[in-house]
């Protein structure tokens, strides 16, 4: 495993990011900012989501992922699962970036089935009852970064 990954799990982090993959810049804006303000957070962007391309463009990378077929008994789907279930639990309050997919979305449910403070970012496509698990909400990153 690499050791960027290894340090990005091993400790209580201040704040999990979840969002897409294809949202990486925006993800990696968002975690740089965190830092430079002396937060800690999960960063599942490390993980490539094309392990064999993995400076790939972020859509070609996700073309790959989402062509796995059997995806329950693949190796790297777990050992993803695993690392972001770990990023969750080891976060004090988490962040949902949107644009954000179905799986982001269901961490959203795990996180607060966890008890974590939840923080969204970004304006929902449509209305859904389930934005408010959402502790905190806010416009845009710029928004939210004023608060920390």
């Amino acid at each position: 495993m690499d050791e960027r990954i290894k340090n990005n799990l091993k400790n209580m982090t201040d704040y999990t990011l979840i969002s897409r993959f294809r949202n990486k810049e925006q993800c990696e804006l968002l975690i740089k900012k965190l830092e430079e303000k002396g937060k800690s957070c999960y960063n599942f962007c490390l993980k490539p989501a094309d392990p064999n391309n993995a400076d790939a463009h972020p859509e070609e990378q996700m073309k790959v992922f989402e062509s796995v077929k059997d995806f329950y008994d693949d190796k790297y789907f777990k050992e993803v699962f695993e690392e972001d279930l770990e990023g969750l639990k080891n976060a004090e309050k988490v962040i949902l970036l949107l644009p954000a997919g179905t799986s982001a979305h269901m961490e959203a449910g795990i996180a607060f089935g966890l008890g974590k403070p939840l923080i969204l970012i970004g304006e929902p496509e449509k209305p859904e009852t389930l934005y408010l698990v959402f502790n905190e909400r806010y416009k845009d990153m710029d928004e939210f970064l004023k608060t920390i």
